[in-house]
């Protein structure tokens, strides 16, 4: 049996496994690279936490299923790109406050007040491109 200690979801991400196990991930600089480039697998879902002090600088999309947000603290602004020649919708966000991105859309956060978000994510096959 592993030893159960408490963790920072902001240093280790939570594999959510399909089988209902869960799987702690240290966060380490190789660890986005590698599960981009195909080099990590999931089994699930990832849940992970972090401190919103900036836009993000690019755009992602995460094919395998909805990302859910929970944002704990701040204010934020889910900005999801246009489909269709339609322009991107914006859905602000205050503390407390979920929201699902769909499947494989386009999507970024932008900060209104820092502060700090949840994100449950089907992290396979996730792609980022420049703003």
């Amino acid at each position: 049996m592993t030893a159960l200690k408490a963790a920072r979801l902001t240093e280790t991400y939570l594999e959510l496994r399909d089988d209902g196990g869960v799987r702690p991930i240290p966060l380490t600089p190789d660890f986005w690279p590698d599960l981009i480039a195909g080099r990590t697998r999931l089994e699930g879902r990832l849940a992970m936490a972090a401190r919103l002090s900036e836009d993000m600088s690019h755009w992602e999309r995460h094919p395998a299923g909805d990302e859910i947000l929970l944002l704990l603290s701040g204010r934020a602004l889910l900005v999801l790109e246009g489909q269709a020649d339609a322009s991107d919708e914006e859905i602000e966000m205050g503390a407390g406050e979920t929201c699902v991105v769909p499947r494989g859309r386009w999507h970024r956060v932008k900060v209104i007040e820092p502060g700090d978000m949840v994100f449950m994510t089907p992290g396979e096959g996730t792609s980022h491109k420049a703003l």
